[in-house]
């Protein structure tokens, strides 16, 4: 495994009287696709969110290439270079697709460095170009998700914490998304995965965790995972 980009220890998060995650620990290596996969309500959103500082943490820490982020602000973090594309899109449906996406740079000064994030995400998604101008909320569901992902890299990450990005895709765009994800790793970004389908994300990622109940319980190369019988029966449908 590469250098550690991103470390999590012993991660806890409680909402009210449930515990949603319970001392979850792991790693993302420089340059790494690591994907957290389990059924719904298992804690995968939680761990971002928990990461990107959204929701408060009851314990553990967070460190991003070597500094502590676990207690500063959301903006700070992605100031920092860790930038999530939320779950369910979350863009601004009211602007059009170019104000969403210099929404995504706001932490940045360098405007040299804005347009050339721009040029990059319009080259990674032709459709974002032609519907430069629409509202985002007219846009089709596959639109929406190119849009939220062009977004977050708006912000330059070198790390990209991923939150279900092919849900409620047909097949062709879930293929067109991974992809994609895929382009954007070897273009040098880190990328945590959280994903609903198991096969795509087994199938980009290097290293795989398995989330139950908020707990870590299997961990690995993602290549063996997609061979382990429990993880088959449990995630892959055999």
């Amino acid at each position: 495994m590469s250098e550690a980009l991103l470390s999590v220890e012993n991660l806890t998060i409680s909402y009210g009287a449930i515990k949603a995650l319970r001392g979850v620990s792991f790693t993302v290596g420089k340059g790494e696709v690591i994907t957290l996969i389990g059924s719904n309500g298992a804690g995968k959103s939680t761990t971002l969110n928990g990461i990107s500082n959204i929701v408060k943490k009851a314990s553990g820490r967070v460190v991003f290439d070597g500094v502590d982020i676990t207690s500063l602000p959301p903006d700070r973090i992605v100031k920092s270079g860790l930038v999530q594309s939320p779950e369910g899109r979350r863009i601004f449906a009211n602007l059009t697709v170019k104000d969403n996406l210099e929404m995504g740079s706001y932490t940045l000064t360098d405007k040299a460095q804005i347009k050339k994030n721009l040029s990059w995400v319009l080259e990674l998604f032709p459709r974002l170009k032609e519907r430069f101008s629409q509202v985002a909320g007219t846009l089709s569901g596959g639109e929406q998700q190119m849009l939220a992902i062009g977004r977050a890299l708006m912000g330059s990450p070198r790390l990209l914490l991923l939150d279900e990005p092919s849900m409620g895709l047909s097949p062709i765009l879930v293929d067109e998304i991974f992809t994609i994800i895929k382009v954007i790793n070897e273009a040098g970004a880190a990328i945590l995965l959280v994903e609903q389908n198991a096969y795509k994300a087994l199938g980009i990622a290097g290293r795989a965790y398995i989330l139950e109940t908020g707990e870590i319980v299997k961990e690995g190369l993602a290549s063996s995972l997609m061979t382990d019988d429990a993880v088959k029966k449990a995630y892959l449908g055999g």
